[in-house]
């Protein structure tokens, strides 16, 4: 059963300066010996840190999902960072609206979606009700299916508030504009609210370009995701990324289908019509197979 039936969560916070608070939420992950953290992708400028945590499901007699170590640790996770960070402290170059900024559910191996989605929908009751936290379902999580980037923008995640560039603090209204799945219908500007959800697999790939232009850089972003007629099922943000360079951040919806080459091959060509230098890109994460061979040697190590 660990080995056929696993579920992948990926926890994205807004910290990643703190080594205090992050090692807190660790130990908090690691409370479960079964649920491994498979992965940590750490930004010093954007000010957020990714985990990706995976263990198995169980069952009960009729096939229904019932216990996962997974559900705990993610919200031992919550509880440590919600007394750690203080969002109306944090400053970044990557947007966000809560401490804990998004936890998206996987499947993996031979899970289903429709489990991710019970993982996702008993994790945000859990940090809706326990923490008093808003909480957004999107995607599978959600009753119709609605997509993450259509929530945000309801929000004003993408618009930054600080320096033109960076976001800083809490800078929405208190009284959400949009009622939230879960928890209390005002935000605390201390916590934020947090999107949860569950989808396919998703790849996340960067591509820095050597310029300090934030302008060009979105013109580029904008160009090669869906939105703006580029790439289908690929999302992006043209963000600062330290003091000489810019990146383009983006969400490969169906990696397999169109994958990191098309994009770093799109984003050179636009880039080259700036006149803009380009380096090679990089994933914030493993691929689930690796992820999945990582599980399994880290799981076998303990028990050994």
């Amino acid at each position: 059963m660990k080995q056929s039936m696993l579920l992948c969560c990926k926890v994205y916070i807004s910290e990643s300066r703190n080594k205090e608070a992050l090692d807190s939420i660790e130990r908090g992950a690691r409370r479960d010996p079964e649920t491994v953290i498979v992965n940590k992708f750490k930004d010093h400028d954007y000010n957020r840190v990714g985990y990706t945590l995976v263990s198995y499901v169980a069952h009960d007699s009729t096939g229904c999902p019932v216990y996962t170590p997974l559900q705990q640790s993610v919200v031992a996770m919550a509880e440590v960072a919600y007394e750690a960070i203080n969002l109306e402290s944090h400053c970044g170059a990557h947007p966000r609206l809560g401490v804990i900024d998004d936890i998206v559910c996987h499947p993996l191996a031979r899970a289903s979606l429709d489990e991710a989605a019970w993982l996702a929908k008993t994790i945000a009751s859990d940090v809706g009700n326990r923490f008093q936290v808003p909480v957004y379902l999107y995607a599978a999580a959600h009753p119709t299916g609605k997509a993450l980037e259509t929530i945000r923008r309801e929000l004003g995640y993408y618009r930054p508030n600080f320096m033109g560039n960076k976001w800083a603090g809490w800078a929405q209204p208190e009284t959400l504009p949009e009622k939230p799945n879960e928890g209390p219908e005002i935000a605390s500007r201390t916590r934020g609210v947090v999107m949860i959800g569950a989808r396919p697999w998703i790849a996340t790939y960067n591509v820095p370009i050597l310029s300090v232009d934030v302008s060009a850089a979105r013109r580029i972003a904008l160009m090669v995701s869906a939105r703006g007629g580029g790439l289908p099922t690929v999302q992006t943000l043209g963000l600062v990324h330290g003091e000489d360079t810019t990146e383009i951040a983006c969400m490969l919806l169906e990696p397999n289908q169109i994958g990191a080459d098309r994009v770093q091959k799109q984003v050179e060509m636009l880039a080259a019509q700036e006149g803009l230098d380009v380096e090679k890109g990089y994933f914030t994460d493993l691929s689930p197979e690796m992820i999945v061979e990582r599980y399994m040697k880290l799981i076998s190590a303990d028990s050994s």
